[in-house]
């Protein structure tokens, strides 16, 4: 099977996008993914965007997402930013459009100087629907990680997210607790991992451990749940500039009732064919 990519960055997150609107294949095996993930052996990505027909005339394209270890999950923020881009070429308009995702509907806007703002739809705080095991939602939580405890907050951008505030995320013990967060029972789907930092009321720093995929250098759906536990938290103002290792994004969520948009930078790196 030959298969034409488009390899993509999205604020440091390596983004591979697959257009296959015109002969709707079935996305690789897991296998497959894995060996195309390997720079070894592949060309390389965190994820993965595998880009179909829309099911309805209102959207321009669906698209599943796959990370690094060949399993596929719900959403993927700095790729669909990378899928907007990629597809706002064929159009003349240049401006809005909706894209079908696993998490649902999701508007897109292409802006001037490479940026892509998308429409990453109202945040979930409901434990049965991130999901996480608890008695009962609250703001935050208490959990045992090999004997110590820690203050989390948790909500689902479309994809599930554990967020801990500590004074430095350069220095948090991301290694050591991202993957020990991400599999714990709690968290019957596995979890991202936030490690955020405040700098100011419009100012967040962040590290994330990705479901799947270990630390990268950015993740949109982790900036957009940092920012949404620290704006219903009180501790940050309705738009933010989250700073991840990667660069910026910025996250704006003005009210709970409002969706949560978040915009940053798509780039075109190369593009090419593999056989599998």
């Amino acid at each position: 099977m030959q298969i034409k990519f488009f390899n993509m960055q999205g604020t440091g997150n390596q983004i591979m996008v697959v257009d296959e609107r015109n002969s709707n294949r079935p996305p690789p095996t897991a296998d497959q993914l894995r060996f195309l993930a390997d720079p070894a052996t592949g060309p390389g990505f965190d994820s993965l965007m595998w880009v179909m027909p829309a099911k309805s005339d209102s959207a321009l394209a669906s698209y599943r997402v796959f990370n690094r270890d060949g399993g596929e999950v719900e959403q993927c923020g700095n790729g669909v930013r990378c899928v907007a881009r990629l597809l706002a070429a064929d159009r003349s308009d240049n401006g809005a459009f909706a894209l079908e995702s696993p998490a649902g509907i999701i508007e897109a806007r292409i802006l001037p100087r490479d940026r892509v703002s998308v429409n990453m739809g109202q945040p979930e705080f409901r434990p049965e629907h991130i999901p996480f095991i608890a008695e009962q939602a609250a703001n935050c939580y208490e959990i045992d990680v090999g004997g110590e405890q820690f203050e989390i907050r948790v909500v689902s951008m479309g994809n599930p997210h554990c967020v801990l505030l500590v004074d430095e995320p350069a220095t948090a013990r991301v290694a050591e607790l991202g993957p020990a967060l991400e599999r714990h029972a709690r968290f019957p789907r596995r979890t991202n991992v936030g490690f955020l930092g405040l700098c100011n009321r419009a100012e967040l720093s962040l590290r994330v451990w990705e479901r799947g995929v270990g630390e990268t250098l950015a993740c949109g759906t982790g900036a957009c749940a940092a920012m949404v536990v620290a704006r219903r938290a009180g501790w940050i103002d309705a738009t933010a500039t989250v700073n991840l290792p990667g660069g910026q994004l910025v996250v704006s969520w003005p009210r709970a009732a409002d969706s949560v948009w978040l915009t940053g930078a798509a780039l075109m790196i190369s593009e090419g064919t593999i056989d599998l």
